[in-house]
């Protein structure tokens, strides 16, 4: 798998396209939630992009501190279906920290995760930081990494 990291007036009009339809098919239809994924926060965010063969499988947007967080931050994290069992969503993620370091120069980083992935985060270094709380329907807890 091949990433690049491109800000929002960088992506070309069929990323754009992919990347809200692989959003959408699996943030809206496969967990059931329905939610307002065009928020224009896109335009403040670097986007980590993740080819196979020429198509985009997995994905996340990346801020720099006080744009989301105070904090540096990852969202919108996700693995195309049919590609999960290989093991992508860890390197997407080693890649969105890498490109954090990269681009903002920072290593604090905050997420709002998914409960049922927390362990995933934890292996990456994140920990868990207050209660639960529900985000556009599911439950989420917020994580940090330092």
């Amino acid at each position: 798998m091949n990433f690049i990291t491109k800000s929002f007036s960088e992506l070309n009009t069929t990323e754009l396209y992919n990347i809200l339809q692989l959003r959408s098919e699996v943030f809206v239809v496969e967990q059931d939630c329905v939610y307002q994924d065009v928020d224009y926060k896109d335009q403040k965010a670097l986007h980590v992009i993740g080819f196979k063969d020429d198509k985009i499988v997995a994905y996340t947007r990346i801020f720099k501190p006080g744009d989301y967080f105070k904090n540096s931050s990852i969202g919108r994290v996700v693995v195309t279906a049919s590609e999960r069992k290989y093991g992508y969503g860890h390197n997407l993620i080693k890649a969105s920290i890498k490109a954090i370091k990269d681009n903002f120069k920072v290593d604090d980083i905050t997420i709002s995760a998914q409960v049922y992935l927390q362990k995933f985060y934890e292996s990456h270094g994140f920990v868990k930081v207050g209660e639960e709380y529900l985000e556009d329907g599911i439950p989420h807890i917020r994580m940090d990494v330092k």
